[in-house]
This record gives structure tokens, sequence and C-alpha cells, in this order.
């Protein structure tokens, strides 16, 4: 059974283990291996036991929403983000096609209308393009090539959701 639950710091070492293995995987694969890491960042360190490894990951993954989907104890997925901006969604591809990254968009989504977003923008690597449009989202504008980290051109499509209007709360008395 999948948990989402909001991160704790002491999740720092398995989310950067899952966010470069799947940043990795399925978004790097036709870079070089010195573009590689200069893209992943601080997260080609994520097997590093030295402490400013870690703190540099934990640094980097903490933002104002960040959601785990825990499968038997083990995180399985994460996503992070702020009121109106899904900022990463990650997956272990082992566990990709079975409602694990919809369970977390979802509690994501209804959170940010809990804040009073209207609007939700990402930008969607070429790889889960499909993926956001199932879930809802359209493409802004064409094709972008973003910097990540240190890394050369990334390529990435800019995209948005308008959520559905929030029916008011009605007080009886």
């Amino acid at each position: 059974m999948i948990t989402i639950r909001h991160y704790r710091e002491s999740d720092a070492e398995p989310v950067g283990r899952l966010i470069a293995d799947t940043f990795g995987e399925f978004n790097l694969s036709e870079f070089t291996p010195e573009d590689r890491d200069r893209l992943l960042g601080p997260f080609r360190y994520a097997r590093s036991p030295e402490p400013a490894h870690r703190e540099a990951i934990a640094e980097v993954i903490r933002a104002a929403m960040v959601l785990v989907a825990e499968e038997s104890g083990e995180i399985v997925g994460v996503l992070r983000g702020r009121k109106d901006k899904l900022q990463s969604l990650f997956v272990r591809g082992d566990c990709h096609r079975r409602g694990i990254g919809r369970k977390l968009v979802e509690c994501f989504e209804e959170e940010c209308a809990r804040q009073g977003a209207t609007d939700i923008r990402l930008s969607a690597t070429l790889y889960a393009v499909p993926f956001y449009i199932a879930m809802g989202y359209k493409r802004t504008t064409g094709i972008r090539s973003i910097r990540i980290f240190e890394g050369p051109g990334f390529k990435s499509q800019p995209m948005k959701k308008t959520l559905p209007p929030r029916s008011p709360v009605v007080e009886r008395g």
C-alpha cells in the first residue's frame, strides 16, 4: 500500500538516491558522463558518506512543500513544489505506471488549492510530458532549453493546469 506523507529531514539520503537514480536513468541517458554529473549537481554524490555532500543534497531537496510516497517503509516517490509551482517529481523506475506519481500530484494539487492557488505551473522533462498531459496539464509554450545546476542546456516543456474552483464552505447554525 502506498502512503503519501510530508518529507522529513531524515528522508534526505533515500530521497537523494531516488532523485539521482531516476533523473539519471530516464532523463540523462543521451548526455556524456561529464555532462550528466553537471546536470545532477549535488545528487551525483547521492551515495557519498561525506557530511558536506549529504548537506548539499538536503539543501536542494528543501522546498515549501515536499511530499514522499512510501511503500513498506521505503520511499518510492518524491514531489517538491510550492503553492503555484510543481518543481520536481520523481518515482522510482520499477514503480512507474502504478499510480504513485498520480497520487503525489493529486495530493499536491489539493494542498495548493487549500492554499488558494488557482493555477499550477511546471517545467516538464520531455520524458514526463505524456504523464502531465494525462493529469490535465497543458503545454504553455514550445520546448525550452534550461540550465540545471552547472549542466548544459536541458530540454523542458513549460506546462500549466488551472485547478477547478473550490466549493465555498457554507456554515450552518
